[in-house]
């Protein structure tokens, strides 16, 4: 059972407030409980086209009654994840089938969990520019709205809409935010894809406050530009959208193995993207919106120097994110604890996959104890 609270307050003041009218409910049962608090942090955009402009990034927090009513979190007991390209993080790591939630997961297991939507994502700001349609491509305007657009338009904002900088930015804030609320100079993130470079680059930056990483399918790139580019923003289109189809397909063709995920398990996740983001739900059939973001600055000069202890996966089938991508950052990360696991039967979508409780569990090991199957380095196969 999950009991929902807003505001950003914290967990601790919902908790406190529970007790108050039961007490004797949150020492025994629902001290088990696992309330879901809604944060809205306050950040200084970097975004370029709102810099300055005072935004929200949504923050979601999953945590057992008890383990929050306990006071100040052990640094080791508390969590970040972080989303990557397309899908917002509490859809990514929090849907609402079976024990398929990741931050579910952890916080059952007595971790203070949290996850983030950077800007343009899920419940947090979205730049005015992404409500515009004649700023998706040609093709997209062509394929998702043209109910909404008659003829093609050309793009008013013909940028990407926002950079690895902005995100690291929006990352920091909230970093700050999580460290103050509950008294601890380090936390651990978990990130997805381009997760990888938004957390990796993030903790490159900021080794004095993360303690460890886990990272699922990151989007690592050894030869990218180790600096941001002469033109920022750069040329293109801000955003982008997806249809149920094309998240349908974009699946299926990374399908390797029989059952290798429930239907089910899909349906709540496309539930939960349109609830994501009430605009593009209302665009055609529905679509999910997410900001077309330039990167740099997380290569092979980069993760040479990190040192906060790693664990990868990869899955076998997944056609996004290649795994010898994700192998080679095992090669060149200079961490002298790191596992990279091989996950079998599973696509770059292993979270919502029938492998997903493996997984989940390697990363509980790893964030209790920095091991996966008792090994502090190394490389293993999992769901074969």
């Amino acid at each position: 059972m999950s009991r929902r609270f807003g505001g950003r307050a914290g967990a601790l003041g919902a908790v406190l407030a529970f007790a108050s009218l039961c007490p004797a409910a949150v020492r025994a049962d629902d001290g088990q409980q696992l309330l879901t608090v809604d944060h809205y942090v306050r950040v200084s955009s970097q975004v370029p086209s709102i810099t300055g402009q005072t935004t929200q990034v949504y923050v979601r927090e999953k945590v057992k009654a008890g383990a929050a009513l306990r006071g100040p979190a052990r640094a080791d007991r508390v969590v970040l994840f972080i989303h990557g390209a397309g899908t917002p993080a509490e859809v990514s790591f929090d849907i609402p089938y079976q024990d398929y939630s990741w931050m579910g997961y952890l916080a059952d297991a007595g971790f203070d969990v949290f996850s983030m939507d950077t800007t343009g994502y899920g419940r947090s700001t979205r730049p005015a520019q992404m409500n515009d349609p004649c700023n998706l491509s040609e093709a997209q305007q062509a394929q998702f709205v043209p109910q909404l657009i008659p003829a093609p338009c050309t793009p008013a904002y013909p940028h990407q809409l926002t950079t690895i900088a902005s995100d690291w930015h929006d990352i920091d804030t909230v970093v700050d935010y999580i460290r103050t609320l509950r008294h601890v100079d380090k936390i651990n993130l978990v990130a997805w894809s381009l997760g990888g470079p938004r957390s990796g680059g993030y903790t490159a930056g900021h080794p004095d406050k993360v303690s460890k990483l886990v990272l699922l399918a990151p989007a690592y790139n050894p030869t990218s530009a180790a600096q941001a580019p002469a033109t920022v923003p750069g040329t293109g289109v801000p955003f982008n959208v997806q249809s149920h189809a094309d998240f349908v397909a974009n699946w299926d063709r990374q399908v390797g193995c029989p059952a290798q995920y429930d239907q089910a398990a899909s349906d709540s996740v496309w539930s939960e993207m349109l609830a994501s983001d009430p605009v593009g739900a209302s665009w055609g059939t529905g679509v999910r919106r997410a900001p077309q973001t330039q990167t740099w600055g997380w290569n092979n000069s980069v993760v040479s120097r990190m040192t906060a202890p790693t664990l990868m996966f990869a899955g076998i089938h997944d056609k996004q994110v290649s795994p010898d991508r994700v192998r080679q950052l095992y090669t060149d990360l200079g961490s002298p604890q790191k596992v990279f696991v091989d996950l079998g039967c599973a696509s770059h979508n292993a979270m919502w996959e029938r492998v997903h409780l493996q997984m989940f569990k390697a990363s509980l090991e790893w964030l209790t104890s920095g091991t996966v199957n008792g090994t502090k380095s190394g490389i293993l196969k999992m769901g074969y």
